[in-house]
């Protein structure tokens, strides 16, 4: 056992993407900030991940800014540290080399010391050229191992995901250069009694200081934690409460308990951390859309501690004595009796019998509420070993997490409609399946290759296929290019669709700007003010006989609101006498839409990417119809009908509903 612990605070990242679905904004963590200067953590992970997909997409912020913003607040005091997928970066896809060092270099520059490396597949060929190119950029490069667990009921002799399989993995991702190491349990598998092996020989077999970094969703994070420590870890990856427990890193509260029983120094200002702890409450708060407890918050820390009773204190004692010894049931119930004490989540066993990442459920959740699609949650979860163990028996954790478990929506979507599993399938996961993504730790069976992709051979990534995106100039705004500058066309190289939409709406609020007018857009206001009363239009009521200056009011208000929210406005206002109007015509029922010929409907909600038909053209069975992002996975739609479009029902960029009518045949 050590005498110090260092700590990687994860709150800024992992912690609201387990918990929030990567929903902080950069004003939340501008207040933060200040705050963190004085608790002195070893390292802060605040980039990477799903941060540069998140800001952009649902926040439209700059990733860039959010690098530089936590780099001029922390300089000099921790180290700030990002989550890179190896060969895929940020991204879904995998990246040739040039793209991968002008990411680095960029990234560096603005501040990033740590770059924490993982391959989904735990496939060294993919993560090598980071660890070189974070080390020769002026880095450090942090290589992780993926945790994961062999399927249930798998006999001993039969296992891949034994001790000695993790311990050669970090071997040689030492013998590459890595100056740290990190057990990733992305899902939170690690039992007490498997770390309570796994730590020695990882400690023995390497010289670089060993990270542990796990999830507390099935109820083994506090005390697989402990276990750790007490087996000698160097690193330890917590969250500050209001952020931590449940599906995210367990609370560093609640580990310096254990340390200051243990006698082991927290290399952190634990007063600094009760004031960000204040501040966390509130940032919460504006989370609550994304909570999935928001109705069931943990007791708050320091007045739950204050008035701690005895039994629970002693609880704390026989967790540790439970761990020395390695009595794993005596110390799961310590630790999940402190765990009620202070309202922390119970073990989620829909999470733990599925073994999946505390991340990706709550994305998966958030995702199927915003496709009103909630009720098909309980059966891709149960599905998603089934589709692990197709696609080669992957860990679970981004892109691999996402992949599968889009695909596992998709198949229980294939079952309720009572077509063969797999008749829906997302591009990336095809692509995993046919050898894109790397060496699965398991050879995917050639027969279900050629279900999925049409051929059972295996295709390996060809770097040369590589396309870099086009940068238009967007005559709409002015003529200029949609990426400004190098940081911006990585974005572009990095997330092609969400980049481009991202830079679009930023070009066309700087247009916008810059000629003091409103474009059109998604929201259309045509205002005649003809003594009519417009009411709680942009927060001001209009009323009969009102002068000017309130229609000038009006316009400022919605022009505002604009600029704030970053919505698609356009206005075109004009003052007429003021006479009264007549009353408006009752809306109208819509009349239920009648097809003559066959339809093809939406598998799922989404986003248009690109229609590939047009009326008259002539369709096959199994054509591609329709490219459409659903939970952020790409996914072809091809057609169950032979004939001739006679009509195409939407258009790119429209954002679909599940079921809903797509074309209709001749």
């Amino acid at each position: 056992m050590t005498n110090k612990l260092q700590i990687r605070d994860l709150t800024l990242r992992d912690g609201q993407q387990s918990l929030f679905a990567t929903r902080l904004k950069q004003e939340n963590i501008d207040r933060l900030l200040p705050l963190y200067r004085d608790a002195h953590f070893y390292i802060m992970e605040v980039w990477g991940g799903a941060v540069p997909d998140s800001v952009m997409r649902y926040l439209g912020e700059s990733p860039w800014d959010r690098l530089r913003s936590c780099s001029e607040a922390m300089k000099g005091i921790s180290l700030l540290s990002a989550l890179s997928r190896g060969r895929n970066l940020f991204g879904y896809v995998p990246y040739p080399d040039f793209v991968l060092e002008g990411f680095y270099r960029e990234a560096i520059k603005n501040g990033l010391n740590v770059m924490r490396i993982f391959d989904a597949l735990n496939d060294i060929n993919n993560i090598k050229e980071s660890i070189r190119l974070i080390n020769e950029l002026g880095g450090i490069a942090d290589a992780a191992v993926c945790y994961t667990i062999d399927p249930k009921g798998t006999p001993e002799e039969e296992k891949i995901f034994t001790d000695e399989y993790f311990v050669e993995k970090a071997k040689e991702m030492e013998r590459l250069g890595a100056k740290m190491i990190t057990v990733k349990d992305m899902a939170g598998l690690v039992s007490p009694s498997r770390i309570y092996t796994l730590m020695p020989k990882l400690k023995a077999a390497v010289k670089v200081p060993i990270d542990f970094h796990t999830h507390c969703t099935p109820g083994y994070g506090l005390a697989s934690v402990l276990t750790a420590i007490i087996q000698g870890v160097d690193i330890v990856d917590t969250n500050i409460w209001w952020f931590g427990g449940g599906s995210a890193a367990p609370s560093i509260e609640l580990i310096n308990i254990f340390c200051q029983r243990l006698g082991v120094e927290v290399e952190a200002n634990m007063d600094a951390v009760r004031e960000i702890r204040n501040e966390l409450q509130n940032a919460r708060k504006a989370l609550a859309e994304f909570d999935l407890n928001k109705d069931n918050w943990p007791k708050d820390f320091d007045e739950a501690f204050k008035a701690m009773p005895a039994e629970i204190d002693a609880e704390f004692d026989r967790a540790i004595a439970a761990a020395k010894q390695n009595k794993e049931e005596e110390l799961l119930d310590a630790c999940h009796k402190i765990e009620a004490y202070f309202g922390l989540p119970k073990p989620n066993e829909i999470v733990k019998n599925a073994e999946v990442p505390g991340g990706m459920y709550s994305n998966m959740v958030a995702n199927l509420r915003a496709l009103n699609a909630e009720d098909v949650l309980e059966e891709a979860m149960a599905l998603i070993p089934k589709v692990r163990r197709d696609a080669g028996l992957v860990p679970l954790v981004t892109p691999t997490s996402q992949i599968v478990g889009s695909q596992a929506v998709a198949v229980a979507l294939d079952r309720r409609k009572g077509v063969a599993d797999y008749t829906n399938k997302n591009k990336q996961f095809e692509d995993l399946v046919k050898g894109q993504y790397g060496q699965t730790p398991v050879p995917v069976d050639p027969k279900f290759r050629e279900l999925i992709t049409g051929s059972a051979e295996e295709v390996a990534y060809d770097v040369a296929s590589y396309k870099d995106p086009e940068n238009p100039e967007l005559d709409k705004f002015g003529g200029v290019k949609l990426a400004q500058n190098e940081e911006e066309y990585l974005l572009l190289q990095l997330l092609p669709k969400v980049a481009k939409d991202y830079l679009k709406n930023l070009r066309k609020m700087e247009y916008e700007a810059k000629n003091n007018t409103c474009q059109c857009g998604d929201i259309n206001i045509d205002l005649k003010v003809s003594g009519a009363l417009i009411d709680k239009v942009g927060g001001l009521k209009l009323g009969v006989g009102e002068p000017d200056h309130m229609l000038l009011e009006l316009v400022q208000s919605l022009t505002a609101t604009y600029l704030k929210n970053r919505h698609n406005i356009s206005v075109n206002a004009t003052a007429t006498a003021s006479a009264p109007a007549a009353a408006p015509a009752a809306e109208e029922e819509p009349e239920e839409e009648t097809f003559t010929g066959e339809v093809i409907t939406a598998p799922m909600g989404g986003k248009v990417l690109e229609v590939c038909v047009k009326p008259g053209d002539a369709v096959k069975v199994g054509d591609t119809v329709l490219v459409y992002e659903a939970m952020k996975m790409e996914n072809d739609l091809k057609s169950d009908f032979e004939g001739v479009i006679k009509r195409v029902l939407v258009e790119e960029d429209d954002v679909i509903g599940t079921d809903q009518p797509l074309f209709e045949f001749e």
